[in-house]
């Protein structure tokens, strides 16, 4: 499961390199949201905020299940709640809340932790 040589002493899903790139997602995600207008905190600032926090939390809670049956189902989970993030960061550079460059930041690593997803997803396929 592809983890960062140099994290060899984190334990559980913290080593998976694909929940460290979600979680850096989510970091920035939560960074930029606190810059929408006030009037987007129950819209699409709730929306975006809870759907890429889903991601990392899904990843943790399928490797915690300790089956790989159970971690592909969460790992699905997570990468529909990606999806979702990808259209939210579209609809929020549409709406001039996001600059391109902030845009493409987010979605280089949106994109980088869809690839990761589906590359371990695959790995379990393999197995089975």
């Amino acid at each position: 499961m592809m983890v960062k040589n140099q994290d060899r002493g984190e334990k559980g899903f913290r080593k998976l390199l694909v929940w460290q790139k979600a979680h850096q997602l989510a970091l920035a995600v939560y960074r930029i949201a606190k810059k929408f207008p006030k009037r987007e905190v129950f819209g699409l600032t709730s929306q975006l905020c809870r759907a890429v926090v889903s991601v990392p939390a899904n990843i943790a809670e399928g490797y915690a299940s300790g089956g790989e049956g159970q971690l592909k189902r969460h790992l699905n989970i997570a990468q529909g709640s990606l999806a979702e993030v990808e259209y939210y960061l579209i609809l929020a550079k549409d709406l001039n809340y996001l600059s391109s460059d902030v845009y493409q930041e987010c979605e280089s690593l949106r994109s980088e932790v869809g690839f990761l997803l589906h590359r371990l997803i695959k790995s379990i396929d393999q197995k089975v």
